[in-house]
């Protein structure tokens, strides 16, 4: 127990990262539109794409490199399949993200601020926490934030099942979950269902820091087992709010907005009108850490990420060979995806489909990228998947294509 409560760190911050609008928007509306069955959509998606996360754990624990450089060593091509992707993370999903935390801040705490200044709050405020504590400080404070998270949540839940669902308006008739809304939402709900593919690249890089801040590393499968803990939660907690979605809004033929901002606002007050106002401190801690946990961890992992590309691509670039330049990245996407907010927060949505299509459309191959990395030579073979495991990957290569061929269908005719 106290070599695994020291190998926390990827899958905790991997936990803190995916629960964010996929989360607290999709579960939730998942739950409040169409009811229990869509937990079925939600654990197809966890579990399916569960091994492309978990291959990046695998390959970095076992070779002592980060999944990039394994993207490398397939071929430079490979990489930069994933540059691209990072690429547009950087300047769509970012700045997505903090707009969302940063009208959750001014609406939950009713702050007197424009939405650009409080974002501009928030990238201050991230950025300074992410230099000067490093990895180390990430680390320890989202322990403590997923587990504020959880427990608030927990007791949210509970609030609601004590309560029982809400009394559903007469002659209710449940929408149809496969007409062209409902697949248009399903598609979006399993995309983001836990998070994008690319994130295995993230939690390679935390494991990789995770491996440099410890005299005795973990093991393989300690690593292994601290990322599947993280990774569980993420599953459990979407259900959380799926059934809290589904206790208080199904049946009301409530209309929820489409804005994450208008609609975690919105969740909010009905949540508080269903409970109580005395609850309405557990619900904003949970929205509010939720997005603040998420804008930290995605803000960290672009930047590694980031450099990481550019030394492995570029070995020779005077990026790499600056002092100090993982605070310059963290600084200098700080002030890119706030003037992204500033200029185009009206078409933030078109930005944030380009982001999505792109996520959609490379999601099996990067899950194919992560296969073939972590059953090449550079795995011993008592670290590679199991044959289990690689027909799962399989299976969630299969199911990621169909709904990347659906999106573009919908997209384009």
């Amino acid at each position: 127990m106290k070599s695994f409560l020291k190998s926390l760190g990827p899958g905790i911050l991997f936990a803190s990262m995916a629960i964010g609008t996929s989360h607290l928007v999709l579960s939730t509306k998942a739950g409040a539109q169409y009811g229990w069955i869509m937990v079925v959509p939600i654990i197809l998606a966890n579990v399916l794409k569960y091994p492309f996360f978990e291959f990046g754990v695998r390959y970095t624990n076992a070779t002592r490199k980060t999944l990039i450089e394994g993207y490398l060593r397939l071929g430079k091509p490979y990489l930069y399949i994933y540059a691209l992707i990072t690429l547009v993370s950087m300047l769509t999903i970012l700045a997505a993200l903090y707009v969302v935390t940063a009208g959750l801040m001014v609406n939950l705490f009713a702050l007197e601020w424009s939405l650009n200044w409080a974002a501009l709050v928030l990238f201050i405020l991230i950025s300074i926490l992410l230099i000067v504590g490093r990895y180390r400080f990430l680390e320890n404070a989202l322990k403590i934030v997923v587990s504020i998270l959880f427990v608030a949540l927990l007791a949210t839940t509970f609030l609601v099942l004590y309560k029982g669902p809400t009394t559903p308006v007469p002659n209710f008739s449940s929408p149809e979950l496969f007409d062209e809304v409902g697949i248009l939402f399903l598609i979006g709900l399993v995309g983001w269902m836990p998070t994008a593919v690319e994130a295995a690249g993230w939690v390679s890089m935390w494991s990789v820091e995770k491996l440099n801040s410890m005299d005795n590393p973990p093991s393989v499968s300690e690593a292994l087992r601290e990322f599947k803990v993280g990774y569980w939660i993420t599953g459990l907690l979407a259900i959380f709010f799926l059934v809290i979605g589904w206790l208080t809004l199904y049946g009301t033929n409530t209309e929820l907005s489409g804005s994450a901002v208008v609609f975690s606002d919105q969740l909010v007050t009905i949540f508080t009108a269903h409970i109580g106002q005395w609850a309405y401190f557990f619900i904003a801690i949970s929205a509010f850490a939720t997005m603040f946990s998420t804008c930290m961890t995605a803000h960290d992992a672009v930047a590694r990420v980031g450099l990481d590309i550019v030394q492995k691509l570029y070995p020779s670039s005077s990026v790499i060979k600056l002092k100090n330049n993982f605070t310059w990245l963290i600084l200098l996407l700080a002030f890119a995806n706030w003037l992204v907010i500033y200029f185009y927060k009206a078409d933030m949505g078109k930005l944030v489909t380009v982001a999505t299509f792109v996520s959609f459309v490379f999601a099996p191959i990067l899950g194919w990228m992560n296969l073939k990395a972590v059953t090449s030579i550079d795995i011993p073979k008592a670290h590679k998947p199991s044959y289990g495991l690689r027909f799962l990957s399989y299976f969630g290569m299969v199911f990621l294509s169909f709904f990347a061929i659906y999106y573009c269908y919908t997209l384009w005719f």
